[in-house]
């Protein structure tokens, strides 16, 4: 072959390995980009969608907490922060005036935030939803959902509602039901730029947030408002450290007010957590078993040896040296040697039963967290003074929930009722999904037993140590006590609590009330102290109330007096024997009503709203308050006539913290 064709040769051989070359080249991009595309398309995807966007939460509206009218106790309410980007803005000026008008802003203060000098403002505080509507599609404007844990009541129920902490329940009913009242959170995109930084305005909606339901209590805020101020002014006026007041519905076991007060707070449920030595109050109990069992009667004799009895050790006093008295008198007068005397015949076996079936020394099952079982110690742990201090209500500690429970079951004729404190559980659209009907645990004496008790509380009350809890014609039913208060290592010296526990009307009761006062000081016996309150609240819940009152039955039986306030009484710190007159102490400015009459509504504008409300409740008027604050104004207006019962709305102002 001549040179001239090898050398044509040669190209042709290197064009066809240069064209291989890329064949293989191209083929190899082609089998990568197919293998990102297919194999790895799914991660890769994942990769650029982290880089470009981020998921985020969004909050369910928290349910609403109701008391058993409808009046709100805790309600989510949605807010916006509104923040402002000052290079996005297409028409500065009218954003600034736009801001001036919807959020109120002074003009110097909008200039600033839409000042270009500065790359991001936020505007202070938090705005409600009506800003979205006028500012959401303005460029430049970036408005953040915020939702906020209000309490139209203020702190009135605080104990029982709980809290909300960073979106959990703490406490209370918020505690108790936190996944039905948190809801379902949702989800949203929300872009980001090259820097990882969020986008403002790029969000994207992935699943709504669903709220959570509703949850009516038992609670009626009209009797809670007259519980905390009758507990509040006889706090202060004895010099108590604190004290509980309950009011309940013996025949279905609803709390219809639960006041727990210490340190001057009303946040805690010192009622259902707190047990304490209830002393006298006890006595009631120890009788019924006696004649439950057939041990004993009412007409029974004893002798309480001018008052001083020596057994196992320890010697028993009474305030006064009697010689023979029934059992009746025995309880009628508080006698502790007549009482524990009486109750010698009780098997320790059948004491200790007769105590756990009232519900002491163990969980009476409310729907609340925290609740304390108290302490009933069982027979093998008794000493030889055990069976004589259980009768008189020492050696045993109780909560004053269990206490107006055990009252309950005397007023409703022998069943030992649960207490309740949820009415119903609504889904987030207001459908009734669970609703609690009364629970009977058991039966503890028969009615026979429960009425032959409750006559002898009446007559306490009419010409015995519960002489401060009368309520005119209206016949009530009690028993105060007084017990030493006990602290590590023995008893405290001169240091008492004082309870008293009444229903009412005696012949059908349809209310329990139950107060005990934390070291009152100066008189402490429970007749002189926490009887009062027990006859404040009552008056306070006849001028006030409707419902849960059956009216009709009060309205044939005569009233001698006008209805007075809430909390009527002034207590005589060292009298114990101090006339009604001179304890009894009508609000200024609010005349009493009689049931039937109209009233006109005050002039409380100006009040504190805690004197508004009573002023109010003095006149048979019931009260709604738009919230915490000043009182500004009434709704209807000052001089408007009302029938006793109705509504009246208070309108506050809540001033801004400093």
């Amino acid at each position: 072959m001549s040179r001239k064709a090898k050398a044509r040769r040669r190209p042709s051989w290197r064009r066809r390995l240069i064209l291989a070359s890329w064949l293989v080249g191209l083929l190899a991009v082609a089998v990568r980009s197919g293998q990102v595309q297919s194999v790895q398309s799914v991660t890769w995807r994942a990769m650029a969608e982290a880089q470009q966007t981020t998921h985020m939460e969004v909050a369910a509206p928290r349910g609403t907490i109701l008391d058993r009218d409808g009046a709100p106790l805790a309600v989510s309410q949605e807010t916006y922060k509104i923040g402002v980007a000052p290079h996005e803005l297409r028409d500065v000026d009218q954003v600034r005036r736009l801001l001036e008008e919807t959020v109120g802003l002074s003009p110097r203060k909008a200039r600033q935030v839409v000042s270009t000098e500065r790359r991001w403002g936020v505007i202070p505080g938090t705005y409600p939803p009506a800003v979205r509507e006028t500012l959401s599609g303005v460029r430049g404007i970036h408005l953040e959902r915020q939702l906020e844990r209000s309490h139209p009541h203020g702190g009135l129920a605080r104990g029982i509602v709980g809290r909300v902490m960073e979106g959990a329940g703490r406490g209370g009913i918020e505690q108790q039901l936190d996944d039905w009242l948190g809801g379902t959170a949702g989800r949203e995109v929300v872009a980001r730029d090259n820097q990882g930084r969020p986008i403002p305005g790029e969000v994207f909606q992935v699943a709504a947030p669903q709220p959570g339901g509703e949850v009516v209590l038992t609670l009626d805020v009209d009797l809670q408002e007259i519980a905390r101020q009758a507990l509040h002014e006889a706090v202060a006026s004895t010099g108590a450290r604190g004290g509980d007041v309950l009011v309940t519905d013996p025949h279905t076991g609803e709390v219809l007010a639960m006041v727990s007060l210490r340190d001057g707070q009303t946040t805690g449920l010192g009622a259902i957590n707190t047990p304490y030595e209830p002393g006298s109050t006890l006595k009631p109990f120890t009788v019924a078993g006696l004649l439950q069992l057939g041990l004993g009667s009412l007409e029974d004799s004893v002798d309480v040896e001018n008052g001083t009895w020596r057994v196992g050790g320890r010697v028993l006093h009474d305030v006064h040296a009697e010689g023979v008295m029934t059992v009746s008198d025995a309880l009628r007068k508080s006698s502790n040697v007549g009482i524990a005397k009486a109750a010698q015949v009780l098997p320790h076996g059948r004491q200790y039963e007769n105590l756990r079936d009232f519900g002491f020394g163990t969980l009476t099952g409310i729907e609340l967290p925290g609740e304390a079982r108290g302490t009933l110690p069982r027979p093998r742990e008794w000493s030889a003074q055990s069976p004589a201090s259980l009768a008189i209500g020492y050696e045993i500690a109780v909560t004053p929930l269990q206490m107006a429970m055990a009252y309950g079951a005397l007023a409703n004729g022998g069943l030992l009722m649960q207490p309740r404190i949820i009415k119903e559980i609504r889904d987030s659209r207001g459908r009734t999904m669970e609703r609690t009907e009364p629970r009977a645990v058991r039966r503890v004496v028969s009615p026979a037993v429960a009425r032959s008790v409750s006559d002898v509380l009446v007559g306490v009350v009419a010409d015995g140590t519960g002489r401060a809890a009368q309520l005119g014609s209206l016949s009530v039913a009690g028993k105060s006590g007084t017990s030493r208060a006990y602290e590590a290592g023995g008893y405290a010296r001169g240091r008492y609590y004082a309870s008293f526990a009444g229903f009412f009307p005696a012949e059908d009761p349809e209310l329990v009330v139950f107060v005990k006062l934390d070291d009152p000081q100066g008189a402490y016996y429970g007749g002189a102290v926490a009887a009062p309150v027990t006859r404040a609240t009552m008056e306070a819940v006849l001028a006030a109330r409707v419902t849960p009152l059956d009216r009709t039955k009060l309205l044939h039986a005569p009233r001698p007096g006008p209805v007075a306030a809430t909390a009527p009484f002034r207590f005589a710190a060292n009298n114990l024997t101090a006339p009604r007159s001179e304890m009894a102490e009508a609000d200024p400015g609010a005349p009493p009503t009689r049931l039937g009459s109209t009233v006109r509504v005050p002039k409380v504008a100006g009040l504190a709203t805690r004197v508004a409300v009573r002023r109010l409740h003095a006149l048979g008027l019931r009260v709604r308050q738009d919230g915490p604050g000043e009182v500004v104004g009434t709704r209807p207006a000052p001089g408007a006539l009302l029938q006793p019962g109705d509504t009246v709305r208070l309108k506050t102002l809540r001033r801004a913290d400093g």
